[in-house]
């Protein structure tokens, strides 16, 4: 072969592998399953499939709500009303990443809230994030749609965190591309409050504990630098768990995802200390002598150490002492 032509060859295959973000959520590693709580976690899923992109903050949105039964047989239709009925009980949202089934969405989701039981979080509300993220087309342009896309999402997600009473404790979990959909959604939410807006409650000024857990962000890795987009956002958290892979295949590759800004994704180099306001409980592990190369959320899942960590992360804080 021509070398000319290999080197292009070899630039065409960088450039496919960047979209591993979208495909490595690993179905295959479903079958590890470690040991979980008898009882049925309290699961929703709250669902933007099938709704319009958007470019800014709406006045109302039109979520599906789901609910597992008690006995973890079905999910049944519910609406919002029912979700926020319980205005002091602790709340995890989990945002997933590309390329996910709403099936596949709520079975992450579930595991995530099963393991979080187990480790002390059994009477956390899980609230499933189901964005539309299943594949659609070829690797590079369904990863840089889906890309696109999770800016918009964003926006829904500020609407339903800002449904919350500021006196509930919230404890956000996102995943590869759920890391932009929920620093997107808390930035909103900041400039929600200074305009005056009233399509949600105060964000800045909440009495409740907002924790955050960002697993293999596919977002910039200067995304809460001082002079970052989210720069705010991070000044508005209690708390902020990083789980970084400095050897994930697929964030390796993130800088082609946006042409324009070429930037190494948080997930993969990850961010000083510094960066965060000193009242800001921060912890940042390099996962990669667990999971390894792949990108995929179940390794995270099937890791005892790491579940903890974003048990930890996620839930302490959240219900005030002798409670």
């Amino acid at each position: 072969m021509d070398a000319a032509l290999f080197r292009h060859a070899s630039r065409l295959l960088a450039v496919v592998l960047v979209v591993g973000i979208a495909a490595w959520h690993v179905p295959r590693a479903l079958a590890i399953e470690p040991a979980c709580p008898a009882a049925v976690p309290d699961v929703w899923v709250v669902s933007t499939r099938g709704l319009p992109g958007i470019c800014r903050l709406p006045a109302s949105a039109a979520l599906r709500v789901e609910r597992l039964r008690s006995d973890g047989s079905a999910w049944d239709r519910s609406d919002l009303a029912s979700l926020l009925d319980d205005a002091e009980q602790p709340v995890m949202v989990f945002i997933h990443g590309n390329r996910y089934s709403a099936a596949e969405a709520r079975q992450q989701g579930l595991e995530l809230a099963r393991r979080a039981a187990a480790c002390g979080a059994a009477n956390t509300r899980t609230v499933i994030y189901s964005w539309p993220s299943e594949q659609q087309g070829i690797l590079l342009r369904d990863g840089r749609a889906k890309y696109e896309r999770a800016f918009s999402e964003g926006h829904y997600l500020a609407w339903l965190l800002g449904q919350f009473e500021p006196g509930r404790p919230v404890a956000i979990v996102g995943y590869s591309y759920g890391a932009i959909i929920t620093l997107e959604a808390i930035e909103d939410l900041v400039i929600a409050e200074r305009s005056g807006t009233a399509a949600v409650h105060p964000w800045t000024s909440r009495a409740g504990a907002v924790n955050l857990v960002l697993i293999a962000a596919a977002v910039r890795c200067d995304a809460l630098s001082p002079r970052g987009p989210y720069r705010e956002a991070v000044g508005r958290l209690d708390r902020l768990t990083l789980l970084v892979n400095s050897t994930d295949d697929a964030l390796r590759f993130f800088p082609f995802l946006d042409c324009s800004l070429r930037a190494d994704a948080l997930g993969y180099v990850g961010m000083p200390r510094s960066w965060v306001p000193a009242g800001v409980q921060f912890s940042s592990v390099d996962a990669a002598n667990i999971v390894g190369r792949t990108h995929g959320f179940q390794e995270y899942l099937a890791s005892p150490s790491l579940m903890r960590r974003i048990c930890t992360g996620a839930t302490t804080g959240l219900v005030p002492a002798g409670n």
